[in-house]
């Protein structure tokens, strides 16, 4: 899946075990702020477009605009999936997860406004 994100080698000639593995690790975690941008700005646009669009819709409409290529418009999508269903897990499930911190828990996200369902009243 991230083969294009991890190359086999970048240089043309090989590097040495130990700077090839910084390296990739290097790669790694710019990856990781790409994704965790993409994430931030692609919530900011879902809860802009909350009461226009449905926020699936709002998230194909924010990978296709910005042009995101696959694999990471799948990463993108599905972490900003993650961070919305938070918000519809039971209280207790939460109350439990707050105790196990995750690599998220750091990272200050926008406030994400959902429409409500047809059938609430």
């Amino acid at each position: 899946m991230f083969r294009r994100f991890f190359p086999d080698s970048i240089f043309r000639r090989r590097l040495d075990e130990s700077a090839e593995r910084r390296l990739k690790l290097a790669q790694a975690r710019a990856e990781e702020r790409i994704i965790e941008a993409h994430l931030e700005n692609a919530l900011m646009f879902v809860d802009a477009l909350a009461e226009d669009l449905p926020y699936d819709r709002a998230i194909d409409t924010y990978v296709r605009a910005m042009g995101v290529p696959e694999p990471l418009a799948s990463v993108v999508a599905t972490r900003v999936l993650v961070v919305l269903g938070q918000e519809l897990v039971p209280t207790k499930l939460r109350r439990r997860r707050r105790d196990t911190p995750t690599m998220h828990d750091e990272v200050e996200r926008p406030i994400v406004r959902l429409p409500k369902a047809e059938s609430e009243p």
